[in-house]
């Protein structure tokens, strides 16, 4: 019987050399654009959710896909009230605990939880024969912070033990998605956690290391294969990451592949990405997708590796663009063939940076993925903007978001390598690591006396 996609993800989540290298396209809210439903509609209809994964699932041949790329199933069913958007899953508006109180408790028959497990199960009936159906729970660092909101990184050094009880509840709700999403068959249990990347290594094995190895210890136990998936720069947190044990670790962009691989294979660990999903599934053309798919092959080891983007799909990606890049992975020689020579498509666009140094008042500038879908770019843009608040008409404070054109070329102009990151006066001041109030008011206000 020949292997299907499903075999060949399991296998690399063994740290096995599949028969091909396991393509797992996040199609996220994407699917929505497939069947024409916004995404503010399509993440509360468990019908129209059900017709575009099964759209998707014919269109791009994956190996494996989410049922549900959404943060913010729980934090909603914990009080959190949602922003909706038609072109982008929804994002917390509100934190019941920033000011303190009761933790909240959980009912798994609250909200869209109940959706989101029935959208496993339908997708695990329809196509779990073949295909790898992953289910995603938000992580308890970035649950935490959706109750606690930006008052948590102040948490982390001012009241220690509130961060770990708060911790211990929200480890509580993501122990329970994992126990119901394995209930209906779930082939890999994704933990999804962007804030992870925001906080150093010393903060995660105080605060995260016991929370997650709890979590992927539930998971074996119940022979769910797990996935730590992590945006933004993990780099200084991949080794304590492993240490966790989860089967697989997916990352973006932002994080070197063929570096991480030697840390994860150390581990016996699979590792997942991390295709750029704005400057070549979003922006590129089909060439640049293919070319894409066969220098990744090409940069690392194939044992263990699943592909991936780097985080989940816009809605607006390009079709041709995904399956270009997922029929170059399953034929990577006659994809390297066809692309011969071919010109690389980089348009050309030139943006005008501030003159830094004339500015009338310190400028900062916070370069984000895009603060409307991305979990750590959210709460670097909202620290930035207490401080825009703080300081009142003394400063400036504007976003970038990569997901624009013109901000990609912007980024080029000044060397930022790292999303999400703060700017002062076009130098770089934090890159992937939300500041405390303190920091970043002692940052502004040295610019201050200097201007």
């Amino acid at each position: 019987m020949p292997l299907t996609g499903r075999d060949r993800v399991l296998a690399a989540l063994r740290h096995e050399t599949p028969s091909a290298t396991p393509w797992v396209p996040f199609t996220g809210v994407h699917v929505g654009k497939l069947i024409g439903v916004p995404a503010d509609a399509l993440y509360r209809d468990v019908e129209a959710l059900e017709r575009g994964l099964l759209e998707a699932h014919g269109l791009y041949e994956p190996d494996g896909m989410p049922a549900m790329f959404d943060l913010q199933l729980e934090a909603e069913a914990l009080g959190c009230e949602l922003r909706w958007s038609a072109d982008s899953p929804p994002v917390v508006v509100t934190h019941p605990l920033a000011r303190g109180g009761a933790f909240p408790a959980f009912d798994a028959a609250a909200a869209r939880i109940p959706m989101a497990v029935d959208i496993v199960a339908r997708l695990v009936a329809c196509v779990g024969h073949t295909t790898a159906v992953y289910a995603l729970l938000c992580g308890p660092f970035t649950l935490a912070s959706h109750l606690r909101g930006t008052e948590l990184f102040l948490d982390l050094f001012d009241d220690e033990p509130y961060v770990h009880d708060l911790l211990a509840h929200t480890t509580g709700v993501a122990l329970h998605m994992a126990d119901l999403y394995a209930e209906v068959g779930a082939d890999v249990v994704a933990v999804v956690d962007p804030l992870v990347s925001q906080i150093s290594p010393a903060h995660f094995e105080q605060f995260l290391h016991a929370p997650f190895a709890r979590l992927f210890e539930r998971l074996r136990s119940r022979d769910t294969p797990s996935s730590f998936f992590v945006c933004g720069d993990a780099t200084r947190n991949l080794e304590a990451m492993c240490r966790t044990r989860p089967d697989g670790i997916s990352i973006d962009e932002n994080v070197d592949l063929a570096a991480a691989k030697v840390v994860t294979d150390e581990h016996r660990i699979a590792l997942g990405g991390n295709v750029p999903l704005t400057t070549v599934m979003l922006f590129g053309s089909q060439l640049d997708n293919m070319r894409c798919a066969v220098d990744l092959l090409a940069a690392v080891d194939p044992r263990g590796l699943i592909v991936s983007p780097g985080c989940d799909m816009p809605y607006d990606l390009p079709v041709e663009n995904v399956i270009a890049l997922g029929q170059a992975l399953r034929r990577p020689a006659a994809a390297r063939a066809s692309l011969g020579h071919a010109a690389r498509t980089d348009e050309a666009i030139t943006v005008e940076l501030p003159d830094y140094a004339a500015l009338a008042r310190p400028l900062l500038e916070v370069f984000t993925l895009d603060s409307a879908t991305c979990a750590a770019c959210t709460y670097m843009l909202r620290t930035a903007l207490g401080a825009g608040e703080r300081f009142g008409s003394a400063i400036d404070v504007v976003e970038h978001r990569f997901s624009e054109r013109e901000n990609v070329a912007r980024c080029k102009a000044l060397g930022v390598s790292t999303l999400p990151s703060i700017y002062l006066n076009g130098e770089l001041v934090y890159a992937s690591i939300i500041p405390s109030r303190e920091a970043l008011d002692a940052r502004i206000r040295q610019a201050l006396a200097g201007a």
